[in-house]
Protein backbone atom coordinates (compact mmCIF):
# COMPACT_ATOMS: atom_id res chain seq x y z
CA UNK A 1 0.00 0.00 0.00
CA UNK A 2 2.78 2.45 0.89
CA UNK A 3 4.59 1.55 -2.33
CA UNK A 4 1.47 2.35 -4.36
CA UNK A 5 1.16 5.67 -2.54
CA UNK A 6 4.83 6.45 -3.21
CA UNK A 7 4.53 5.60 -6.93
CA UNK A 8 1.34 7.67 -7.13
CA UNK A 9 3.07 10.68 -5.57
CA UNK A 10 5.97 10.37 -8.03
CA UNK A 11 3.53 10.13 -10.94
CA UNK A 12 1.57 13.11 -9.62
CA UNK A 13 4.69 15.26 -9.21
CA UNK A 14 5.61 14.48 -12.80
CA UNK A 15 2.15 15.47 -14.04
CA UNK A 16 2.43 18.69 -12.03
CA UNK A 17 5.65 19.76 -13.75
CA UNK A 18 4.22 18.81 -17.13
CA UNK A 19 0.96 20.72 -16.66
CA UNK A 20 1.57 23.52 -14.14
CA UNK A 21 2.11 26.32 -16.69
CA UNK A 22 -0.48 25.04 -19.18
CA UNK A 23 -3.02 27.76 -18.40
CA UNK A 24 -0.91 30.22 -16.45
CA UNK A 25 -1.36 33.11 -18.89
CA UNK A 26 -5.11 32.54 -19.29
CA UNK A 27 -4.35 30.90 -22.64
CA UNK A 28 -5.75 27.44 -23.33
CA UNK A 29 -2.64 25.77 -24.74
CA UNK A 30 -3.49 22.19 -25.63
CA UNK A 31 -0.12 21.91 -27.37
CA UNK A 32 1.62 21.84 -23.98
CA UNK A 33 2.24 18.12 -24.36
CA UNK A 34 4.06 18.76 -27.64
CA UNK A 35 6.68 20.81 -25.75
CA UNK A 36 7.02 17.96 -23.26
CA UNK A 37 7.54 15.56 -26.15
CA UNK A 38 10.17 17.89 -27.59
CA UNK A 39 12.10 17.81 -24.32
CA UNK A 40 11.97 14.03 -24.29
CA UNK A 41 13.26 13.71 -27.84
CA UNK A 42 16.00 16.28 -27.23
CA UNK A 43 17.18 14.06 -24.39
CA UNK A 44 17.00 10.94 -26.57
CA UNK A 45 19.02 12.55 -29.38
CA UNK A 46 21.65 13.96 -27.03
CA UNK A 47 22.09 10.63 -25.25
CA UNK A 48 22.00 8.29 -28.24
CA UNK A 49 23.76 10.38 -30.88
CA UNK A 50 25.91 12.81 -28.91
CA UNK A 51 26.77 10.43 -26.10
CA UNK A 52 25.91 12.85 -23.30
CA UNK A 53 25.00 11.50 -19.83
CA UNK A 54 21.40 11.66 -18.67
CA UNK A 55 21.88 14.36 -16.04
CA UNK A 56 23.66 16.64 -18.51
CA UNK A 57 20.75 16.29 -20.92
CA UNK A 58 18.13 17.57 -18.46
CA UNK A 59 19.19 21.26 -18.43
CA UNK A 60 19.75 21.11 -22.18
CA UNK A 61 16.23 19.74 -22.67
CA UNK A 62 14.92 22.64 -20.58
CA UNK A 63 16.95 25.23 -22.51
CA UNK A 64 16.14 23.81 -25.94
CA UNK A 65 12.42 23.63 -25.28
CA UNK A 66 12.41 27.10 -23.70
CA UNK A 67 14.07 28.50 -26.83
CA UNK A 68 11.51 26.73 -29.02
CA UNK A 69 8.72 28.13 -26.84
CA UNK A 70 10.13 31.66 -27.09
CA UNK A 71 10.26 31.48 -30.89
CA UNK A 72 6.73 30.10 -31.19
CA UNK A 73 5.36 32.61 -28.68
CA UNK A 74 6.79 35.50 -30.67
CA UNK A 75 5.64 34.21 -34.06
CA UNK A 76 2.47 32.13 -33.54
CA UNK A 77 1.05 32.43 -30.02
CA UNK A 78 1.17 36.20 -29.46
CA UNK A 79 -1.48 37.03 -32.11
CA UNK A 80 -3.81 34.48 -30.45
CA UNK A 81 -3.84 36.02 -26.95
CA UNK A 82 -6.83 38.25 -27.65
CA UNK A 83 -8.75 35.68 -29.66
CA UNK A 84 -11.68 33.68 -28.18
CA UNK A 85 -10.85 30.55 -26.23
CA UNK A 86 -12.33 28.37 -28.97
CA UNK A 87 -9.83 29.79 -31.46
CA UNK A 88 -7.01 29.10 -29.00
CA UNK A 89 -8.16 25.51 -28.55
CA UNK A 90 -8.41 24.85 -32.29
CA UNK A 91 -5.04 26.49 -32.92
CA UNK A 92 -3.19 24.55 -30.22
CA UNK A 93 -4.83 21.24 -31.19
CA UNK A 94 -3.75 21.81 -34.79
CA UNK A 95 -0.22 22.55 -33.59
CA UNK A 96 -0.26 19.31 -31.60
CA UNK A 97 -1.20 17.21 -34.62
CA UNK A 98 1.50 18.93 -36.66
CA UNK A 99 4.05 18.11 -33.94
CA UNK A 100 2.91 14.47 -33.80
CA UNK A 101 3.19 14.09 -37.58
CA UNK A 102 6.56 15.85 -37.71
CA UNK A 103 8.13 13.75 -34.95
CA UNK A 104 6.72 10.56 -36.47
CA UNK A 105 8.33 11.47 -39.79
CA UNK A 106 11.71 12.47 -38.34
CA UNK A 107 12.13 10.00 -35.47
CA UNK A 108 9.85 7.10 -36.38
CA UNK A 109 6.83 5.73 -34.54
CA UNK A 110 8.61 3.30 -32.23
CA UNK A 111 8.76 3.96 -28.51
CA UNK A 112 12.07 5.42 -27.35
CA UNK A 113 14.02 4.03 -24.40
CA UNK A 114 16.28 5.98 -22.05
CA UNK A 115 19.26 4.35 -20.38
CA UNK A 116 19.36 5.67 -16.84
CA UNK A 117 22.56 5.81 -14.76
CA UNK A 118 23.13 2.79 -12.57
CA UNK A 119 22.51 4.74 -9.37
CA UNK A 120 19.01 5.65 -10.55
CA UNK A 121 17.99 2.09 -11.44
CA UNK A 122 17.99 0.60 -7.96
CA UNK A 123 15.23 0.18 -5.43
CA UNK A 124 15.18 0.48 -1.64
CA UNK A 125 12.63 -1.26 0.57
CA UNK A 126 11.74 -0.24 4.11
CA UNK A 127 9.60 -2.35 6.44
CA UNK A 128 8.00 -5.70 5.73
CA UNK A 129 4.63 -7.29 5.11
CA UNK A 130 1.69 -5.25 3.88
CA UNK A 131 3.33 -1.99 5.00
CA UNK A 132 6.52 -2.42 3.00
CA UNK A 133 7.60 0.81 1.32
CA UNK A 134 9.42 0.14 -1.93
CA UNK A 135 11.06 3.26 -3.28
CA UNK A 136 12.47 3.21 -6.78
CA UNK A 137 15.53 5.44 -6.89
CA UNK A 138 14.45 7.13 -10.10
CA UNK A 139 10.98 7.91 -8.76
CA UNK A 140 12.59 9.32 -5.62
CA UNK A 141 14.77 11.46 -7.86
CA UNK A 142 11.67 12.69 -9.72
CA UNK A 143 9.95 13.62 -6.45
CA UNK A 144 12.99 15.56 -5.28
CA UNK A 145 13.47 17.49 -8.53
CA UNK A 146 9.77 18.29 -8.95
CA UNK A 147 9.38 19.35 -5.30
CA UNK A 148 12.31 21.76 -5.67
CA UNK A 149 10.79 23.18 -8.86
CA UNK A 150 7.39 23.57 -7.18
CA UNK A 151 8.92 25.53 -4.29
CA UNK A 152 10.88 27.68 -6.72
CA UNK A 153 7.81 28.45 -8.82
CA UNK A 154 5.75 29.31 -5.75
CA UNK A 155 8.45 31.68 -4.54
CA UNK A 156 8.77 33.40 -7.93
CA UNK A 157 5.02 33.89 -8.34
CA UNK A 158 4.30 34.99 -4.77
CA UNK A 159 7.45 36.79 -3.63
CA UNK A 160 9.16 38.42 -6.59
CA UNK A 161 8.47 41.52 -8.64
CA UNK A 162 8.32 39.40 -11.80
CA UNK A 163 5.57 37.27 -10.23
CA UNK A 164 3.50 40.30 -9.25
CA UNK A 165 3.88 41.77 -12.74
CA UNK A 166 2.87 38.47 -14.31
CA UNK A 167 -0.26 38.25 -12.16
CA UNK A 168 -1.15 41.83 -13.05
CA UNK A 169 -0.61 41.22 -16.77
CA UNK A 170 -2.78 38.08 -16.69
CA UNK A 171 -5.59 39.86 -14.81
CA UNK A 172 -5.75 42.86 -17.16
CA UNK A 173 -3.21 43.45 -19.92
CA UNK A 174 -4.32 47.02 -20.70
CA UNK A 175 -4.14 48.22 -17.11
CA UNK A 176 -0.78 46.49 -16.59
CA UNK A 177 0.61 48.14 -19.71
CA UNK A 178 -0.72 51.50 -18.52
CA UNK A 179 1.24 51.07 -15.29
CA UNK A 180 4.46 50.66 -17.24
CA UNK A 181 4.67 46.86 -17.29
CA UNK A 182 6.05 45.46 -20.54
CA UNK A 183 3.39 42.79 -21.02
CA UNK A 184 4.98 41.34 -24.15
CA UNK A 185 8.30 40.71 -22.40
CA UNK A 186 6.56 39.24 -19.35
CA UNK A 187 4.50 36.87 -21.49
CA UNK A 188 7.50 35.91 -23.61
CA UNK A 189 9.58 35.02 -20.56
CA UNK A 190 6.69 33.17 -18.92
CA UNK A 191 5.88 31.16 -22.02
CA UNK A 192 9.55 30.27 -22.55
CA UNK A 193 10.00 29.11 -18.94
CA UNK A 194 6.71 27.21 -19.06
CA UNK A 195 7.76 25.48 -22.26
CA UNK A 196 11.13 24.69 -20.72
CA UNK A 197 9.47 23.13 -17.66
CA UNK A 198 7.27 21.03 -19.93
CA UNK A 199 10.36 19.91 -21.82
CA UNK A 200 12.11 19.05 -18.56
CA UNK A 201 9.04 17.09 -17.49
CA UNK A 202 9.08 15.23 -20.78
CA UNK A 203 12.75 14.38 -20.32
CA UNK A 204 12.11 13.15 -16.77
CA UNK A 205 8.95 11.29 -17.75
CA UNK A 206 10.25 9.50 -20.84
CA UNK A 207 11.33 6.48 -18.78
CA UNK A 208 8.17 6.39 -16.64
CA UNK A 209 5.46 7.40 -19.13
CA UNK A 210 7.03 6.16 -22.34
CA UNK A 211 7.94 8.36 -25.30
CA UNK A 212 6.58 8.09 -28.83
CA UNK A 213 5.02 10.56 -31.30
CA UNK A 214 1.55 10.12 -29.77
CA UNK A 215 2.75 11.33 -26.34
CA UNK A 216 0.92 14.73 -26.51
CA UNK A 217 -2.37 13.05 -27.39
CA UNK A 218 -2.14 10.30 -24.78
CA UNK A 219 -1.58 12.69 -21.87
CA UNK A 220 -3.48 15.77 -23.05
CA UNK A 221 -6.52 14.83 -21.00
CA UNK A 222 -4.43 14.33 -17.86
CA UNK A 223 -2.95 17.80 -18.23
CA UNK A 224 -6.43 19.24 -18.70
CA UNK A 225 -7.66 17.50 -15.55
CA UNK A 226 -4.81 18.97 -13.49
CA UNK A 227 -5.58 22.49 -14.73
CA UNK A 228 -9.38 22.12 -14.52
CA UNK A 229 -9.36 20.74 -10.99
CA UNK A 230 -6.44 22.75 -9.61
CA UNK A 231 -7.09 26.04 -11.36
CA UNK A 232 -4.53 28.45 -12.82
CA UNK A 233 -4.32 31.17 -10.20
CA UNK A 234 -1.73 29.50 -7.96
CA UNK A 235 0.83 26.70 -7.76
CA UNK A 236 -0.79 24.92 -4.81
CA UNK A 237 -4.02 24.05 -6.64
CA UNK A 238 -2.44 22.24 -9.61
CA UNK A 239 0.05 20.53 -7.26
CA UNK A 240 -2.69 19.05 -5.09
CA UNK A 241 -4.75 18.12 -8.15
CA UNK A 242 -1.76 16.39 -9.77
CA UNK A 243 -0.94 14.45 -6.59
CA UNK A 244 -4.55 13.33 -6.23
CA UNK A 245 -4.70 12.35 -9.88
CA UNK A 246 -1.43 10.43 -9.68
CA UNK A 247 -2.38 8.47 -6.56
CA UNK A 248 -5.90 7.75 -7.85
CA UNK A 249 -4.58 6.55 -11.22
CA UNK A 250 -1.89 4.26 -9.79
CA UNK A 251 -4.16 2.86 -7.04
CA UNK A 252 -7.08 2.39 -9.42
CA UNK A 253 -5.01 0.48 -11.97
CA UNK A 254 -3.55 -1.69 -9.18
CA UNK A 255 -6.68 -2.50 -7.18
CA UNK A 256 -9.30 -2.34 -9.95
CA UNK A 257 -7.37 -3.05 -13.17
CA UNK A 258 -10.55 -3.77 -15.15
CA UNK A 259 -11.70 -0.18 -14.71
CA UNK A 260 -8.31 1.20 -15.75
CA UNK A 261 -8.18 4.97 -16.09
CA UNK A 262 -11.94 5.30 -15.50
CA UNK A 263 -11.16 5.83 -11.80
CA UNK A 264 -9.44 9.10 -12.67
CA UNK A 265 -12.55 10.48 -14.36
CA UNK A 266 -14.72 9.48 -11.41
CA UNK A 267 -12.43 11.36 -9.04
CA UNK A 268 -12.42 14.41 -11.33
CA UNK A 269 -16.21 14.49 -11.57
CA UNK A 270 -16.60 14.12 -7.81
CA UNK A 271 -14.18 16.99 -7.12
CA UNK A 272 -15.78 19.31 -9.66
CA UNK A 273 -19.26 18.58 -8.32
Amino acid sequence: MLTILFDGVAYGMLLFILAVTMGLMNFINLAHGAFAMAGGYITIVLMQRAGLPFLACLPLAFAGTALLGAVLERTLYRPMYRRPHLDQVLFSIGLTFMAVAGVDYLMGSTQQLIQLPDWLRGRTEIGDGAWTLGMGHYRLFIIGVCAALALGLQYVLARTRFGSRLRAAVDDQRVAAGLGINVNVIFLATFAVGSGLAGLGGALGAEVLGLDPTFPLKFMLYFLIVVAVGGTSSITGPLLAALLLGVADVAGKYYIPKMGAFIVYCVMIAILI
